[in-house]
């Protein structure tokens, strides 16, 4: 039976020799919560460590440990290169250490060559839990099948009974660097998240939680000339369904597992025992962070995190910075990081506002209800995002959307564009024709009522001078004035009361006016009344029809 109480101690002073040592202090404040007689006993092993020689951890944890078997084959203490290991592995060099294992690079010389990673438990670490523990990482490893994850090729155990298991060798670099080396796009970052996290589902699908998801457990290789991020170290996973005692994958009594700055609040809260599979995908947000502006959320420079206590606050108090107010507030490298990401930082900010704002808001929500609920949510609208479609992340107004179908469909929308813009021109051609048509008729009606109010000024005028001849006793010249106001065809339209009234005056005053009638010709010269009192006006030339017309519409 494993006391449970070392097992914290032993988890917790873990983790704190892991931290610089001005951060143990904090560390300890957090996850000791109040527990004095605790926070002793690791301060005193700490300080024990301090004291202890460089070699302290390549020490037997237990008598004989380090010793080689008779014929060198099983090693459980020291490993060095070129080492033979289990008679198959030739040792090449180490590729890292961590909580519980050690990681070699390796050449399998049987029953077939390659080259592998080789994961063994540590020095020190060789007890129960952690075996349990490594078991489990090889059990999980070994039931997933996708490209993006890190393969298992073999696994056993020594002679001394030290499991171990032999993986896919991923020569590749962690994603952040991978990209930024790449100089790659904010486009192509995001397609290559969205394949690490379709890697990250399948786990999921197979009940398991990685939760220690950051850029150097993403591994980019290049496949065919084609970037594929591999997914590695499921040390600390854990099921997300119930499993035996001897199968637990973590340890039940450390609160504090995972990578500070990649941790999810639920992670490093005391009170939450149910991590599942929410917290990777808030991992997953901390990793698309770092893509798009090259900082952790809490990072105030590149590399210049706030002490743990600090960030552990932040962690569960505030919300992460918007992405272009963090690109914003570390002006000094947005040249440089713009560049890194084969733009200029102008555009940068520019492709950060919006959709993907809104995205990392919701992928790194505080409250994991809030959250995407997976990977492949995630991943679904970093695709619509790509595709100019409206993300869930964001509320959708019809601007918003109709923004967005321009984008998905650029080149029927620019077609729509120059016909309607054709239409308009067209119907404002139409309209200008219309209206200088309009106008134009208005100015001949206009100039049809200027001359017929002249003609009518004119009639007013003659009549008034017949009348004013007639008023003189010129009976003759005010007969020939109103002949002509009557008779003329330009003064047919403005025949006027008065007009008619001067011509029955000039009738009255002298009845031996000639009438001519039935005669259609034309007065050619000088005609004479029968008693030679009256004469027509030499020159006049008048048809008698139209004079005997007047006088007939006047009652003559």
């Amino acid at each position: 039976m494993i006391d449970e109480r070392w097992e914290r101690v032993k988890e917790l002073l873990h983790q704190a020799m892991l931290l610089a040592p001005e951060e143990r202090s904090n560390y300890l404040d957090a996850a000791c919560s109040g527990n004095s007689a605790l926070r002793s006993e690791i301060e005193s092993l700490l300080a024990a460590d301090a004291d202890a020689p460089v070699d302290f951890l390549q020490s037997a944890a237990f008598p004989g440990a380090l010793d080689p078997d008779a014929d060198g084959i099983g090693y459980v203490g020291i490993l060095t290169p070129g080492q033979l290991f289990e008679q198959r592995f030739q040792l090449v060099r180490k590729l890292g250490e961590g909580g519980m294992g050690q990681v070699w690079l390796a050449d399998q010389i049987s029953p077939v060559r390659r080259q592998v990673a080789l994961k063994l438990i540590a020095a020190g670490m060789y007890d129960q839990a952690v075996v349990q523990r490594f078991q489990s990482e090889r059990q999980s490893l070994a039931i997933m099948d996708h490209p993006c994850i890190a393969k298992v090729f073999d696994a056993g155990a020594t002679a001394q009974g030290q499991p171990y298991f032999v993986m896919e060798y991923v020569p590749g670099l962690p994603i952040t660097e991978y990209c930024d080396l790449k100089k790659l796009k904010i486009a192509e970052r995001l397609e290559l998240l969205i394949r690490a996290c379709e890697g990250v589902q399948h786990a999921h699908q197979k009940a398991i939680i990685h939760r220690d998801l950051k850029p150097a457990n993403i591994l980019v290789v290049e496949v065919d000339g084609m970037p594929m991020p591999r997914i590695i170290d499921f040390g600390l996973a854990k099921p997300t369904a119930p499993r035996l005692a001897d199968q637990t994958l973590y340890t039940q009594f450390g609160q504090f597992i995972g990578t500070p700055g990649y941790m999810s609040p639920e992670q490093v809260d005391p009170a939450i025992q149910d991590v599942d599979t929410r917290s990777d995908v808030y991992s997953l947000g901390v990793i698309l962070y770092v893509l798009l502006t090259g900082l952790q959320p809490f990072e105030t420079k590149r590399r210049l995190r706030p002490p743990l206590d600090e960030w552990l606050r932040k962690l569960r108090e505030e919300d992460p910075p918007t992405l272009s107010a963090k690109v914003s507030a570390d002006r000094d490298s947005a040249v440089t990081a713009a560049a890194a990401r084969a733009t200029e930082p102008k555009q940068w900010l520019s492709q950060l506002k919006g959709d993907l704002e809104w995205i990392t808001a919701k992928v790194l929500e505080r409250e994991r209800e809030r959250r995407y609920a997976t990977p492949s949510e995630l991943a679904a609208d970093l695709k619509r995002h790509l595709n100019d479609e409206p993300v869930v992340a964001r509320p959708a107004s019809a601007a918003y959307q109709l923004r967005k179908f321009i984008r998905r469909h650029r080149l029927a929308a620019a077609v729509a564009g120059i016909v309607g813009v054709l239409a308009i021109v067209a119907s404002g051609a139409g309209l200008i024709a219309v209206r200088k048509q309009h106008e134009a008729e208005y100015q001949r009606h206009e100039a049809e009522y200027q001359a017929a109010q002249a003609l009518q000024a004119q009639s007013r005028l003659l009549t008034q001078s017949a009348a004013q001849r007639l008023k003189d006793a010129d009976v003759a010249g005010a007969q020939g004035i109103i002949l002509e106001v009557l008779t003329n065809p330009a003064f047919a339209h403005t025949h006027t009361p008065a007009a008619i009234s001067v011509f029955q005056d000039i009738r009255a005053a002298d009845v031996q006016i000639a009438v001519l009638s039935r005669h259609t010709g034309s007065v050619e010269s000088a005609a004479y009344s029968p008693d030679g009192s009256r004469t027509a006006r030499p020159g006049t030339s008048v048809r008698a029809s139209a004079v005997m017309k007047e006088l007939s519409v006047c009652g003559a």
